[in-house]
């Protein structure tokens, strides 16, 4: 009989530039930390610890919520695993518990890699890299998507990066100020997921206060070079600004009020989305990929600290 055992410690891989330093946790893909100039600028989780809220974590081959985990493709009707039995919905995808690997490292970049393989609820097959490429004051991050079935495979991608303020308190985000490029927002029920009612959005929220968010936002303003940015104000952080490339037509903005004491509304998450909620049911915005055929999108991360 073999003495061997698969590892079960957590492992993760660091990239640095200057005094910033990037962790991955290898375990889902996630950005389980960032930090600059001695302060946290993403708000994530310790090491090998189980994280709340989705903190950080790569959502494919969905984002966000899925009504009941039912959809349909090419006549098939699918059933997606549900988050619990008081939450019927199918959430963030596929990814976030499995392994995944180092591709290519350089001391300031590294790409990790997983595939999404074929199984009943979704029964096509993609393979998924990250790259992320620390710079002084700035991370860059591109996801890149291939078709390795036999056939098209529609999916939904995104990010969920909590953005901190300088704070661990609840509450910590009041004083933050905020400003979102969307024009539009899609009304959701108490459960996340679409009314079918759309209305205008003004993004200039200003100091966030006790404003709730937990809100699919589209219609984004650019800028000339095709970039829509959302900035996030704080005394301890100064300015940090997401920029999100054509690739992500949406936003979700959450203020952290549904997350356990100890951990609400003390930032921000800011998450990227090819689609919004309930998109495989719905088909609202899916990505179709031939077989064999790529797709990437990429969104940065700025900060003066």
């Amino acid at each position: 009989m073999s003495a061997a055992w698969p590892p079960t410690e957590p492992a993760e891989v660091e990239i640095t530039s200057g005094d910033a330093r990037l962790a991955v946790d290898l375990r889902g893909g996630a950005l389980r930390s960032l930090t600059a100039g001695g302060g946290e600028l993403l708000d994530g989780y310790a090491a090998g610890t189980v994280p709340r809220g989705s903190r950080g974590r790569v959502l494919l081959p969905w984002p966000n919520r899925v009504r009941d985990g039912r959809w349909s493709w090419a006549g098939r009707d699918l059933q997606l695993d549900l988050a619990g039995p008081d939450k019927p919905v199918a959430m963030h995808g596929l990814v976030g518990w499995q392994p995944w690997g180092v591709l290519e490292s350089r001391p300031d970049a590294v790409t990790v890699g997983t595939v999404v393989e074929a199984r009943s609820g979704y029964p096509f097959r993609l393979a998924a890299a990250v790259d992320h490429v620390l710079a002084p004051g700035r991370l860059t991050v591109t996801m890149r998507v291939r078709n390795a079935g036999d056939e098209p495979a529609p999916f939904g991608a995104g990010f969920h990066p909590y953005l901190a303020v300088g704070t661990q308190q609840d509450g910590g985000v009041a004083d933050a100020e905020l400003e979102l490029p969307a024009r539009t927002e899609l009304v959701v029920d108490d459960g996340g997921l679409p009314t079918g009612e759309r209305r205008p959005f003004d993004g200039a929220v200003g100091r966030i206060g006790d404003r709730v968010l937990d809100t699919p936002l589209t219609d984004l303003d650019r800028d000339a070079d095709g970039w829509a940015r959302v900035r996030l104000r704080s005394a301890a952080l100064g300015t940090l600004e997401l920029a999100l490339d054509g690739a992500w037509p949406w936003l979700q903005v959450f203020t952290g009020d549904t997350l356990p004491s100890g951990q609400r509304r003390r930032s921000v998450a800011v998450e990227p989305m090819t689609c919004p909620p309930n998109a495989l049911a719905d088909g609202v915005d899916l990505v179709v990929l031939e077989s064999g055929a790529d797709w990437s999108g990429t969104w940065t991360l700025g900060w003066e600290v």
